[in-house]
């Protein structure tokens, strides 16, 4: 079989990670990332370095890297990143978006889904940090749902700079508003929002705890179906404390899903 070719945006933490599980360890043995973009003049010399020990190319040109050969692009950067490529993308490829704090911008929203729907693409958005979205998603449609709550917990120095004592909590509101203040802590919520009720009537609590060392989602959600209660405590990756551990791997699974004869959980 020939390997599915992956395009990737972006090279912290996650897209790190993916480059090593991918190309080094082959836990996928069906697909290769073959590109690397990244724009910056600044990450030239990093970008090479990189594409040689992961055997792949390096761009530093949307339009180049799209003519790559690739069949998807894994977007893992950042929110200002996911906008500024992603109508881009969606014309010519199949992307999967990890920033998914860029649907909180209906407008935004709204172009892409038209785009992938014009052009025939798809794009893909990983359960992250959490779980129960097929549950949350078989509410919705069965009519009925009535709310949507998400209590997240983090260790304290993951969420604030600020020398914090004690339990604190330092948002409460809709999820339209929590990725605004916490764009590097709020993707669940918007994840949750799309599967859901929306960005603007799900609720969101995010609490600061020193004494706490996991990243812990409790969802509560009722409905006509009835209701249901998740907790998920995630430990927080080793490279950074503000993304949860199986956040990576909720990527991998999501690729796998693409080509596997029997499709868990979609």
């Amino acid at each position: 079989m020939i390997p599915i070719r992956i395009g990737l945006i972006g090279k912290g933490n996650l897209g790190l990670f993916l480059l090593r599980k991918i190309n080094h360890e082959k836990i996928l043995k069906d697909y290769k990332i073959v590109s690397i973009l990244d724009e910056r003049e600044k990450a030239k010399d990093e970008l090479s370095i990189l594409a040689e020990k992961y055997d792949c190319d390096s761009f530093q040109d949307i339009h180049s890297f799209l003519k790559s050969g690739i069949d998807i692009v894994v977007e893992c950067a950042n929110i200002e990143t996911a906008k500024l490529y992603a109508t881009e993308v969606i014309k010519k490829k199949n992307l999967l978006l990890i920033s998914i704090g860029a649907f909180a911008d209906t407008p935004f929203a709204e172009i892409l889904k038209e785009d992938a729907r014009k052009y025939g693409n798809r794009v893909y958005l990983p359960s992250g940090a959490i779980g129960g979205l097929d549950a949350l998603k078989a509410a919705k449609l069965a009519g009925g749902l009535e709310s949507v709550m998400l209590t997240t917990r983090k260790p304290a120095n993951s969420l604030s700079d600020e020398i914090i004592s004690g339990e604190q909590i330092l948002f409460e509101g809709s999820a339209r508003e929590a990725i605004k203040q916490f764009p590097k802590n709020a993707n669940v919520a918007i994840v949750l929002s799309l599967a859901g009720l929306g960005v603007d009537k799900t609720a969101v609590q995010i609490i600061a705890d020193p004494a706490v060392t996991q990243n812990t989602h409790q969802i509560e959600v009722i409905g006509a179906f009835g209701e249901f209660v998740l907790t998920i405590k995630n430990n927080p990756s080793p490279d950074n404390p503000k993304t949860s551990h199986i956040t990576g791997s909720s990527i991998i699974a999501t690729l796998a899903n693409l080509e596997s004869e029997i499709a868990i959980g979609t």
